[in-house]
């Protein structure tokens, strides 16, 4: 076996023998590196070579080879990532299908391909030689050895992962989705025997899940995720089974049903228990138990009606009437009468058995157990109000059957409504988990019912009756079917009855007074005649002391009634209380087992790394030196023993042998001792067969002797057997008489008894009945006068509500007027404002315009006037730099001077005394100047004139 330091090079070493074409070594190499304990660390490369592991094996139908790899990663990747696992099954079943479904489509022939009983089974002796004896080269030969080997590995596949999964309580869910495709399988494909075997290994499974309860990752079947999965798929093998027909394997999976349900103590939802029921009544109807399948119904009937709401008058109709003609269907006598103490005890089991089975009691003690009969369920049937929801033929038929006393011609009664019930049933709607409902299947049962009814009353009528005659009264059957169903109700002890061919009639025994139908009779005259008597001659009836304690009586039966009541909520509430503290410790208790998991699965993952880091240096080297030195050895060993033991010497010294010349030598010697073991077990069968075909010729007739020899034995044992049971009836017939008529002489007092208590209890019955009609009227008032007030108040608020909506949406309507309003008056004062705003800056512009316009011509007029000679030249002359001060300050009176010609005059300090200057007009009368070089102050029309447009401009 090769060594890799990592998985990836194993990878990629089965993917070079791939591409070469040595799948088998592919496959023997992922397969060493999958077991070797080198790599026990779950790894994502890991599941890469299981993917390529699987396809290697499905490819080459290597079903062991994939078992053991798959319980090898289980056992990696079960703690750390269970997910993977889940995903490499999937892919593995995914594979193995798709290959069966891929040499099916290939077959021409589908039933031809799969005519074999078992799929486990290696072929027969017999088998073989008949094919090479044959010489069968055909087509047929060809599908089979086309299809069946993969349908072969497909079911294999199957059984592996069922294996693989059956005590991991993380895969539960991938666990019941392959049974349910196992079950798909047989179903599809017809296989019987795999099917019984399938469930027979879930079966196991369960089994062993119960019997070893301290398993470490076992499901917890108390969970209801569990218990519904597990459910589910037990219930699907119950479809399955019933679909297959294979009623035995059906009925075994109820039980399987059953007993899963008493050991988690819960009853499953309603929809189920319907499946549940209906696929009882399909068994019990094949297994001829009417008895069983009447009870089925009437389960069935219940659990539609009770939990079932969208179901239709009709389908409820059609279900109702199964169970009426279900429960006439069952025989009138008793099947047990004449037989042993141990078929009593026999059948007294199995009616318990059934019972609980029906009843799906959970209990197993047998005294809450309840005796099935035909009788009880017809008075529940009658008590639940059954009879009610049927057709009006039904009703009428089992008015004939069970109530009416028409000896002549109940028969010709029957026979139209039997006409018409066949004709009834069909499919039901989607809203009843019943699929179809036939009552044709009851009219042959009914007929046979009709038969016994008829011959049971023409006994107590009849002594003698010619065959033709009643057999004209019988339109169902011919007089042989009759004399069979006579022959029975004879046997029964139903009817009691003699035919004699040789008079062509037939004798009904009425021999004495104790017989019984003759004592029906007498005991009927004699109520009747009483009756008559008390009519004619009434007895005197005394007051009793009970009329006295009526009243306080009544008081104490409703104060005790209260009490009841009382008890009973105080009771259902203690109930109540108790189921939720229960379901509160349910939860913490599951809330602490997951967290103890996670925290012991977190331990459990840090101690494996720690000793996977701890180890793998250690054990690489000493690994790989240990086997192949004992490798070496081991066929060094077996190479000696072999040549010591057919006495020749060795060719080459043992020490001179390398490994590789020692495994061949190993492999010829297997091959060579292989093929002599086949021929030795060929000739062995060989011989084995016919031996045993000598054997079984000549124990044949000693077989057939002591058959002979066996039936004469039982036949005199079972004529000595009779003979003593009719003795026995015969002395229990004679104690019955004798304690008859001990008891007949309390007849009198018993019906004065009755006619007391039945005439108080009317009485009580009258009074209760007018008391609740009161009570009723009384009711039904105050409820009327509570709408009255309701309806009153109802309209005052509608009208309230309208009044309110109204003022509202005029508030809201004057709102929004007013706020237009005051919108509309914003913008005409912003309109005026800014009309304002541009005629205050156009006059502001002509003003500027017009100072403009002055200041030019002033300016213009000053320069004219220095340029004029108007001074004498007296004077001194002044300096050239007071030239123009002079200049300045010599305009005529009355003209404007500019201001900074003034500031020039005034800070020159001229010597000669110049004319005092004209006062400035614009100046204020204080003398107050305006400061020299200000040029923020306005002036009166300049300045201010400017600032103004400025402002108005950034406005």
């Amino acid at each position: 076996m090769s060594q890799f330091l990592k998985p990836e090079n194993a990878l990629k070493r089965a993917e070079e023998l791939i591409n070469v074409g040595q799948k088998q070594d592919a496959l023997q190499t992922l397969h060493d590196l999958i077991t070797s304990k080198r790599y026990r660390a779950w790894q994502k490369t890991l599941e890469r070579i299981m993917f390529k592991y699987v396809e290697l094996c499905v490819e080459m139908r290597k079903g062991r080879y994939a078992k053991d790899g798959l319980i090898q990663y289980r056992i990696i990747c079960q703690q750390v990532n269970v997910g993977s696992l889940e995903e490499v099954i999937k892919h593995y079943i995914h594979l193995s299908t798709e290959k069966a479904e891929k040499a099916r489509s290939q077959a021409q022939e589908l039933e031809d391909a799969l005519d074999v009983d078992d799929l486990e089974a290696d072929k027969k002796p017999e088998d073989l030689m008949l094919s090479y004896v044959s010489g069968e080269k055909g087509k047929e030969r060809s599908d089979r050895e086309l299809v069946t080997p993969w349908f072969k590995f497909l079911w294999e596949t199957y059984r592996t992962v069922l294996e693989i999964l059956r005590n991991n309580s993380k895969l539960e869910a991938l666990y019941a989705m392959t049974a349910h495709r196992a079950f798909q399988f047989c179903k599809q494909y017809k296989r019987t025997t795999e099917f019984r075997r399938l469930c027979e290994i879930i079966r196991n499974h369960l089994a062993n899940l119960n019997k070893y309860r301290d398993q470490r990752d076992r499901p917890d079947l108390s969970a209801p995720e569990s218990l519904q999965l597990y459910l589910d798929t037990r219930f699907e093998q119950l479809k399955i089974a019933t679909e297959l027909e294979l009623w035995q394997e059906a009925f075994r999976s109820v039980e399987d049903i059953h007993g899963l349900m008493c050991l988690v103590k819960k009853t499953p939802k309603s929809s189920l228990m319907v499946v549940y029921y209906a696929k009882l009544t399909d068994i019990f109807w094949i297994s001829s138990s009417h008895l069983y399948h009447a009870y089925a119904w009437f389960r069935l009937f219940l659990l539609q009606r009770s939990f079932n709401k969208n179901l239709s008058q009709k389908d409820l109709q059609l279900i109702a009437s199964s169970v009426v003609l279900a429960a006439l269907s069952v025989p009138p006598h008793d099947h047990t009468h004449g037989a042993s103490h141990f078929e009593l005890e026999h059948e007294k089991e199995r009616n318990f058995r059934m019972a609980n089975l029906i009843g799906f009691n959970l209990e197993t003690k047998s005294e809450s157990r309840e005796v099935l009969s035909r009788s009880s369920l017809l008075a529940e049937l009658a008590s639940k109000g059954v009879m009610s929801c049927v057709t009006q033929e039904v009703k009428d038929i089992y008015h004939l059957l069970e109530h009416e006393f028409l000896p002549s011609d109940l028969a010709l009664k029957v026979q139209p409504l039997l006409t018409k019930i066949s004709k009834l049933g069909g499919k039901l709607s989607t809203a009843s988990s019943v699929p179809e409902v036939q009552l044709s299947q009851y009219v042959s049962a009914l007929e046979k019912l009709s038969t016994l009814r008829l011959l049971q009353q023409v006994s107590n009528v009849y002594q003698t009756m010619k065959i033709e005659t009643l057999s004209g009264m019988i339109p169902f059957f011919d007089f042989s079917v009759v004399e069979k169903i006579s022959v029975d109700a004879v046997k029964q002890k139903f009817v009691s009855m003699k035919i004699d061919h040789m008079r062509n009639v037939v004798v009904f025994s009425k021999v004495s007074l104790e017989s019984d139908g003759l004592r029906d009779h007498l005991a009927n005259f004699a109520e009747q005649l009483n009756k008559a008597r008390q009519m004619i001659y009434p007895p005197e009836r005394k007051p009793s002391k009970l009329g006295a304690l009526l009243p306080s009586l009544t008081e104490v039966v409703a104060k005790e009634h209260k009490r009841l009541l009382a008890r009973k909520s105080i009771i259902e509430k203690r109930k109540e209380e108790q189921e939720r503290q229960l379901l509160e410790m349910e939860r913490e208790e599951e809330s602490k087992k997951l967290r103890l998991q996670k925290i012991t699965e977190e331990a459990e993952q840090r101690r494996l790394a720690a000793e996977y880091e701890q180890r793998k240096n250690q054990r690489i080297l000493r690994e790989i030196e240990e086997r192949q030195k004992e490798e070496t050895q081991a066929l060094l060993q077996e190479a000696e023993k072999r040549i010591k033991k057919k006495g020749k010497k060795p060719i080459i010294e043992g020490d001179k042998l390398s490994r590789q010349t020692l495994v061949e030598l190993a492999l010829t010697e297997q091959l060579r001792e292989r093929q002599e073991m086949e021929k030795k077990l060929q000739k062995l069968a060989k011989t084995m067969d016919y031996l045993e075909r000598a054997k079984r010729e000549e124990a044949a007739p000693l077989i057939e002797a002591a058959y002979q020899q066996r039936l004469v034995e039982e036949r005199i044992l079972h004529e000595h057997l009779q003979q003593q049971e009719v003795e026995l009836s015969q002395q229990r017939h004679e104690g019955d008489l004798r304690e008859k008529d001990r008891l007949i002489r309390m007849i009198g007092n018993k019906e004065i008894y009755q006619e007391r208590v039945v005439s108080h209890r009317q009485a009580e019955f009258n009074r209760l009945k007018q008391e609740k009609e009161e009570r009723i009227s009384r009711i039904l008032l105050t409820r009327r006068q509570e709408r009255e007030k309701l309806r009153k108040l109802k309209f005052y608020l509608k009208l309230e509500e309208e009044r309110q909506e109204k003022l509202r949406a005029e508030e809201e309507a004057r709102k929004q007027e007013e706020a237009e309003r005051r919108k509309k008056e914003e913008a005409e004062r912003l309109a005026k404002l800014a009309e304002i705003a541009e005629k205050q800056r156009q006059r502001e512009l002509e003003l500027e315009e017009k100072e403009r316009k002055r200041r030019e011509e002033l300016l213009g007029r000053t320069t004219e006037a220095t340029l004029k000679p108007s001074e004498p030249l007296s004077r001194p002359p002044e300096p050239l730099s007071a030239a123009p001060a002079a200049a300045a300050a010599a305009p005529a009176a009355g003209k404007y001077v500019p201001k900074f010609r003034r500031e020039r005059t005034e800070g020159a300090g001229a010597a000669a005394a110049a004319p005092p200057p004209e006062t400035d007009r614009w100046a204020k009368p204080d003398g107050d100047r305006w400061r020299s070089g200000d040029d923020r102050r306005p002036s009166a029309f300049g300045s201010g004139s400017r600032g103004s447009s400025t402002w108005s401009r950034n406005r």
